[in-house]
């Protein structure tokens, strides 16, 4: 648990007192406020009370989750896996996709039975979906028993929402459009205790046609370089050892700082920490990727062996009606840079099949940079029509059936190109950080390559959290099994 918060004795603070501007002290003193509200729960309850954090979507929303988790566990909840008979059920949303919504609509649907039964249960909502108009108008029109819904922009606001939340009987809504504020020096429980994300930014700038991102996550903040130094050396004297960098397009990182700092410059110097072993980062976009940051990337022994590169489309047409700002040459031209700078490299990528308008030729040089590039492994969707981007309304939308043998199509190529790819590890000897017990099989542990393959091999708890050599034996689809070497 990243413990910045662990001097602050809460029952020290005076809430007899009106709460402090100055963020992060605002939010202390509401924890604090909140611990009370807490204690005449489980005092009426007679028993303590759990919550249950569901995270959907992206690895920024996994961190938010984090932060939340550790809010509620400083508030004083005791945590709990699933939301049946939780008593603060709270879902981290995700709103990249349509179905994601309905996920969530369905949950609500279920949890309202819980909730007829349990006078002490709270629910509420936040991320990326409650940033959308519509959304929030849905939840307070059919689904009224949500206590509270918060958007992408205030997650640090939640302790104060939380206090909110139980002075008033109505739903409580706090939905911002924009903000300029980065809170961070919150409570946080991380997952792991050997490795973390660090947010490096937030928001997008791209607007690529078909993305609803930069509408729900608003515009492109970077953190200051010495307040994401501080965070990592915290983390690795708590034990991290690895860490995941973590914006909408971290390669632009830096930017609108008021001393303008590259992404590169900062990978270099989180690079000097001593004792960190690992460095990983996502999401890049292809058109700000740097001849700076491939030779930093190569020059380090921490950064890992993996890069992942949104590729969308193959065909340089499309990619300009999807605002890429790229063509299908320029991102050969950087996959070859990468490749001559770093052999061992695996690469992977995002592909959407079916965006309107994509012809067969289209397809085939999407096809053809696959080919190319040899992917090691690839996340392949399905267009998804999204409200309020301009793909939506967009004409010539590609028929359903036309999608789907497209779809099919690429998937076997890119599994079949993985495979030949893995294959050429099998029998070598690489290093492998141990993250859990595999949970199929309580005789095996699960770790990643610096690649981000998952190995699975004989071991027991005392293995988590190490990084080992491990000979990989053989390739099974999607993982490797090995032996400690």
């Amino acid at each position: 648990m990243d413990c910045r918060d662990q001097n602050i004795d809460y029952d020290e603070i005076d809430i007899t007192l009106p709460a402090p501007e100055e963020e992060p002290y605002r939010q202390y003193y509401y924890i604090a406020k909140a611990r009370c509200y807490l204690r005449r729960m489980e005092s009426e309850a007679g028993r303590k009370l759990t919550f249950c954090v569901q995270t959907f979507g992206c690895q920024m929303n996994a961190r938010d989750s984090e932060k939340l988790c550790g809010i509620l566990r400083a508030i004083g909840y005791a945590e709990q896996e699933s939301e049946e008979g939780a008593d603060f059920v709270l879902y981290n949303t995700c709103t990249v996709r349509e179905n994601a919504n309905n996920k969530v609509y369905g949950r609500l649907g279920y949890l309202h039975g819980y909730k007829k039964k349990n006078p002490h249960m709270l629910i509420a909502l936040c991320g990326c979906m409650m940033q959308e108009e519509k959304v929030v108008a849905k939840i307070r029109k059919s689904y009224p028993f949500v206590d509270l819904v918060f958007g992408t922009h205030n997650i640090f606001k939640f302790a104060e929402l939380f206090v909110q939340t139980c002075e008033q009987s109505s739903m409580v809504v706090d939905i911002w459009e924009g903000t300029t504020q980065i809170v961070e020096q919150l409570p946080n429980e991380r997952k792991y205790p050997f490795k973390s994300g660090v947010n490096i930014m937030f928001g997008c700038n791209n607007f690529c046609s078909y993305c609803i991102v930069p509408y729900v996550r608003g515009r492109e903040r970077s953190r200051r370089p010495e307040e994401i130094m501080d965070e990592i050396r915290r983390f690795v004297d708590d034990g991290v050892i690895e860490v995941m960098l973590l914006g909408q397009n971290v390669n632009s990182y830096g930017k609108n700082l008021e001393t303008p700092v590259s992404f590169a410059e900062l990978l270099s110097e989180i690079d000097q920490i001593e004792g960190l072993e690992r460095i990983r980062f996502m999401t890049s976009h292809p058109k700000d990727l740097s001849d700076e940051l491939i030779e930093v990337m190569a020059g380090s022994k921490k950064i890992c062996r993996h890069l992942h590169l949104p590729l969308q489309s193959g065909s340089s047409r499309l990619l300009k009606i999807m605002n890429r700002h790229y063509t299908k040459e320029h991102y050969l031209e950087l996959m070859d840079k990468i490749r001559a700078a770093m052999p061992d490299i695996a690469l992977t990528t995002d592909i959407i099949v079916g965006f309107p308008g994509e012809t067969e030729e289209d397809f085939e040089e999407t096809m053809d940079v696959v080919r190319r590039v040899q992917y090691d492994s690839a996340f392949t969707f399905i267009y998804s029509k999204r409200t309020g981007t301009p793909a939506a309304s967009m004409e010539d939308q590609v028929p359903e059936d036309v999608v789907k043998q497209r779809f099919d199509r690429l998937l076997k190529e890119i599994q079949n190109i993985a495979a030949k790819k893995a294959d050429a590890l099998t029998g070598q000897t690489m290093e492998v950080l141990v993250e859990s017990i595999n949970h199929q099989d309580p005789a095996l542990v699960t770790g990643r390559l610096s690649n981000n393959f998952v190995v699975h091999l004989p071991g027991d708890e005392s293995l988590i959290g190490k990084i080992v050599k491990v000979r990989l034996d053989e390739y099974k689809g999607f993982y490797y099994y090995g032996n400690l070497v």
